[in-house]
């Protein structure tokens, strides 16, 4: 079972970027799905969630308005659209899966993809 997040690179301040992450190795359609990114020298830190269904989403204060999470239950997959990107967003994003929706916004993930790094300069 693996998760891999793509999409990342360099934006400049105020730009837009669209993270993906798709799964293999078994369907994660009924799971919970989030993001969480990490700064350098910093804690890692929750971003966004999504209930298996897409019907109820969840935002850090820090990107709400900005960031918008999706999934695509038919292709394993699940977004997140980053618009108005600061340089404060500069870090290595991870996607997550897990059976419900708390643990993933928690960080208790049972599943965690390999990164991928968002760089906004200003």
């Amino acid at each position: 079972v693996q998760l891999q997040a793509y999409g990342g690179g360099l934006v400049q301040a105020g730009g837009s970027l669209r993270l993906s992450c798709a799964a293999s190795g078994r369907s994660f359609s009924d799971y919970a799905k989030g993001w969480f990114r990490q700064a350098p020298g910093k804690e890692r830190e929750f971003v966004a969630a999504i209930t298996w269904s897409g019907g109820s989403t969840y935002y850090a204060d820090s990107v709400k308005g900005r960031f918008t999470i999706s999934r695509d239950n038919a292709k394993n997959s699940v977004y997140l659209q980053m618009n108005s990107l600061k340089p404060e967003d500069t870090a290595v994003y991870y996607c997550a899966a897990d059976a419900l929706v708390r643990t993933v916004v928690a960080g208790l993930s049972t599943s965690w993809g390999q990164g991928t790094l968002v760089t906004v300069s200003s």
